[in-house]
Order: structure tokens, then C-alpha cells, then sequence
């Protein structure tokens, strides 16, 4: 089988065929992204009482989240100040995910000091996860500690501790707060997807259906990958301007291309690339829209530039945003630019340990240190990535290049056998087909190690 490339409305202006407001397409190149980008500050909750805060979060079709005065417990009521701004920080951090309704400072805060269980502060405040925790301080050192709970039930979903010394004070709140939010965000959305798995209703929502798409998606496989795609249609039938729904399903496509899973080539990549074009246009403001369509978008038109500069607006949207940093840094790859890659991967595995994609993170890094040179750096990553998602194309060849070229024939001979079992099709002469690795010399390594191995011309 051959290989072949191929939010809401808000009034913004979009796209014609002749007008090219957003996209442009550049000759021989593909597509760049044209349009004017400004930061947009969504309404929000401060002033508000906690009924009123209520009233709103349980109108919201999105998760909802209080984040609780953290306890003082260092027995100094003068430390109070450090960890409400801890607080205010994690709150501020978590109003950047658009997909999260956060009840604001001033509500949240009318619980200080009061004896209260989280079921009730969930009714009251109708949200359905509270974060809380406590700071203590010995000296020069303060422990922040932690926790996620499902508000009806109580049940605990994550706890975790955090260290730092106050020689800054502000830099140490940014961290915390960076480390909490890079955690629980990840956290929170695998609690949706298991929480629209038990809805007996399928697809009631455009909600329920793109929680149901993303559950197939962190599976990665093959049967997954396809269902996820039938549900990410099918919430944009429901919602057609949803962009979060257009990049998923552009990018499920574009990970069929990748593991050699495509019935027809030329028409996957074509819908694949109308999906990403779409997401990036109405998802300008969008971090999850922008990561996973502008990376897609790079895949399907060889683009890395704008790919690059579409994944930078959507850290900056959201910087605490996992796979913006880990995609990022697979586009940087390709780039040829694999120390702010490994940078990125590095970031991204900081920010969410126990994501579902860690599998993804671990490949980026291990094909970065190939090309930076670390050949046995890159298979040790690589047999990590491995360990967690066995049908991952890309991680077996890499795994048979590495071996290869560090001279272990036998095993690098067992590895492409793999290879071939996963996709009898591929050949030398069609890497740079499947993917977009933009320096010869790159490309050269990758190759000679699949050569080495007995990857056929």
C-alpha cells in the first residue's frame, strides 16, 4: 500500500476560498496560519457569590473545579499570604484551560476557616472536583501538599507533594502552581472520560462524544483510533463549530498515516488536512484546537514553520498544557532542532508524569537524542516508549535502527521483523513520506540504521 501526503462561533471573521484571512496558501509550500492573534480573557467569576457561582457552574457543559484556601499549618499565621498566592496562582493557571470551569478566588475563599465537608462546598458551589491542601514551613523550606477530589462522592483522584526553598518567593508559587495544574488538568479529564463511560445515554451531548473519542484515542490502537474518529464526527454533527472535535479527528488521521493504518492514502490525508484547517481557523484561541490541528497541519502539508509557530500559540495560551510542549517538540524534531526538543519532551513529562501519552513524549525524546547523536540514550527511551504502547510504529523502526546501530545485529534483525509485522509495506525510499524529518542528515541515520537492520529499498 503506497503512502501519500494529503469553542463557539464568535463572529471572527473566517476563511473563503478567495479571502485567505486566516489561511494562506503559500506555492510549493502548503498553508500558513495569517490571521491577527490577540489574547481573549473569558468572563469571569470573581465578583460573584457562591450561589451565583453555582448557578453558572452547573449551566456550563464543561467539568468544573473550586480550588480551596490551602491550610496553614506551619504554625506561623504571618505565612498565611504565601499560600493564598499559591492558591490564586493555581486558580489563575487553570482558568487558561478553556475546556475547565474554575469557580473564582472570591467564592472559593468564602470557605476559609469554616468547618465544611467538600460534599456540601460541591453542591453549594456545583462543581463536581475540589483541590485542596495545606503548606507547611520549617525554615528556609516549604512543603505544599495537594489534593484532588471527586466533590459527590469524595472519592481522592491524585495527591502529591511539592518542595521548594523561599529564596524567591514568586518563582516558587509559579512552580507549584505550574506542577499542580500540569497534574491535575490530565487528572480531571481521564475522571470525564470514566465519568461519560458510566452514562448509560451514548453520545447525548457533543460533550459526552468527545469524552468518549479521547477515551479511544489514549487507547492508540488501531480498532481505537477508528472508533475515535466515528465520535469525533459525530460531535461536530452536533456542534459544528466545535474545533477541539475537527483537531482531534484530523489528528486521529494523521496517526493512522503514521502506524501505516490508512484503507485509501490520498483520501485520509485530504480529509485529515480539511480537519486541521478548519480547527486552526475556528481555534484561534483554542490550545487544544491549535496543538493537535497545527500539528496535524504540519504532518499534511510538510509545513514545519507554521506548524511550530501554531503549537507556540498554543503554550502560550496555555503553558501548562502537556501535549502543546510534547507535539511541540515532535515538530522541533522533524526541525532538526533537538535540544529544545529533548527541552520540550523534557517539560511536558514534568507537567503530566502519569499521562496517557507518556508513550508519545518517550518516542519524541528517544528520536531527538537519535538525531542528536545519542544513539544508546535514544533506544533506551525508545524501549520505554515501547513497554507502553507496543504497536507504535515509529518506536519499533526506531528501536531497530538504534540496535542496529550500535551493533547489536541480532536483536536489531528480531526488532524489524516487528516492523514488518506492523507494516509489511514500508521501505527506505518512503521515510521521508511518513514523515516529515526536514535534514538529510537526520534522515541519513535513520535510514542507514533501517538499512542495517533489513528494512528492504
Amino acid at each position: 500500500m503506497a503512502r501519500s501526503e494529503g469553542g463557539r462561533g464568535n463572529g471572527l471573521a473566517r476563511d473563503s476560498g478567495e479571502d485567505q484571512i486566516l489561511l494562506r496558501t503559500v506555492p510549493c509550500k502548503g498553508f500558513r496560519f495569517v490571521g491577527e492573534v490577540s489574547e481573549v480573557r473569558e468572563a469571569s467569576l470573581s465578583e460573584a457569590s457562591p450561589a451565583e457561582a453555582s448557578a453558572a457552574a452547573l449551566d456550563a457543559d464543561k467539568p468544573s473545579i473550586a480550588v480551596m484556601p490551602f491550610q496553614n499549618l506551619s504554625g506561623d499565621p504571618g505565612q498565611a499570604y504565601f499560600a493564598d498566592g499559591v492558591v490564586e496562582e493555581i486558580i489563575t493557571a487553570l482558568s487558561r484551560v478553556r475546556w475547565l470551569f474554575v469557580i473564582a478566588r472570591n467564592s472559593s475563599f468564602t470557605y476559609r476557616d469554616r468547618n465544611v465537608d467538600l460534599e456540601q462546598v460541591g453542591r453549594e458551589l456545583g462543581v463536581r472536583y475540589v483541590l485542596e491542601g495545606s503548606l507547611r514551613k520549617a525554615g528556609d523550606l516549604v512543603r505544599i501538599t495537594g489534593q484532588l477530589i471527586e466533590a459527590s462522592s469524595g472519592a481522592h483522584l491524585w495527591a502529591e507533594r511539592f518542595e521548594g526553598h523561599l529564596e524567591d518567593i514568586f518563582a516558587l508559587q509559579d512552580e507549584i502552581a505550574a506542577s499542580v495544574v500540569g497534574a491535575i488538568a490530565p487528572q480531571v479529564e481521564l475522571a470525564e472520560i470514566e465519568r461519560a463511560k458510566r452514562n448509560p445515554t451514548r453520545c447525548s451531548t457533543a460533550y459526552d462524544c468527545y469524552l468518549r473519542g479521547l477515551a479511544h484515542l489514549h487507547r492508540g490502537d488501531r480498532e481505537a483510533i477508528g472508533e475515535a474518529i466515528t465520535l469525533f464526527k459525530r460531535t461536530i454533527e452536533i456542534d459544528v463549530q466545535s474545533a477541539s472535535a475537527h483537531a482531534m479527528a484530523a489528528w486521529c488521521y494523521l496517526w493512522r498515516k503514521v502506524n501505516g493504518w490508512t484503507l485509501d492514502a490520498d483520501k485520509e490525508a485530504a480529509e485529515g488536512l480539511r480537519m486541521a484547517q478548519r480547527a486552526v481557523e475556528l481555534g484561534r484561541d483554542d490550545a487544544v484546537a491549535l496543538t493537535r490541528g497545527g500539528h496535524a497541519l504540519a504532518h499534511f502539508t510538510g509545513d514545519l514553520d507554521t506548524g511550530i509557530a501554531l503549537l507556540d500559540r498554543a503554550i502560550f495560551l496555555n503553558p501548562n498544557l502537556a501535549s502543546a510542549w510534547f507535539l511541540g517538540g515532535f515538530l522541533k524534531t522533524w526541525h532538526g532542532e533537538c535540544e529544545s526538543a529533548i527541552e520540550h519532551f523534557e517539560r511536558a513529562m514534568r507537567l503530566s508524569p502519569v499521562d496517557p501519552e507518556l508513550y508519545r513524549m518517550q518516542a519524541g525524546i528517544a528520536m531527538a537524542h537519535l538525531f542528536a547523536g545519542r544513539i544508546e540514550t535514544a533506544s533506551a527511551w525508545a524501549e520505554r516508549s515501547y513497554s507502553n504502547l507496543p504497536s507504535f510504529l515509529m518506536v519499533v523502526a526506531l528501536i531497530a535502527s538504534t540496535r542496529a546501530l550500535s551493533g547489536r545485529q541480532e536483536d536489531a534483525k528480531r526488532a524489524m521483523e516487528e516492523v514488518k509485522r506492523l507494516d509489511s509495506s514500508l521501505r527506505i525510499s518512503e521515510l521521508q513520506d511518513w514523515l516529515p524529518i526536514s535534514r538529510p542528515e537526520h534522515l541519513a541515520v535513520f535510514a542507514d540504521g533501517l538499512r542495517k537492520a533489513g528494512l528492504a529499498e
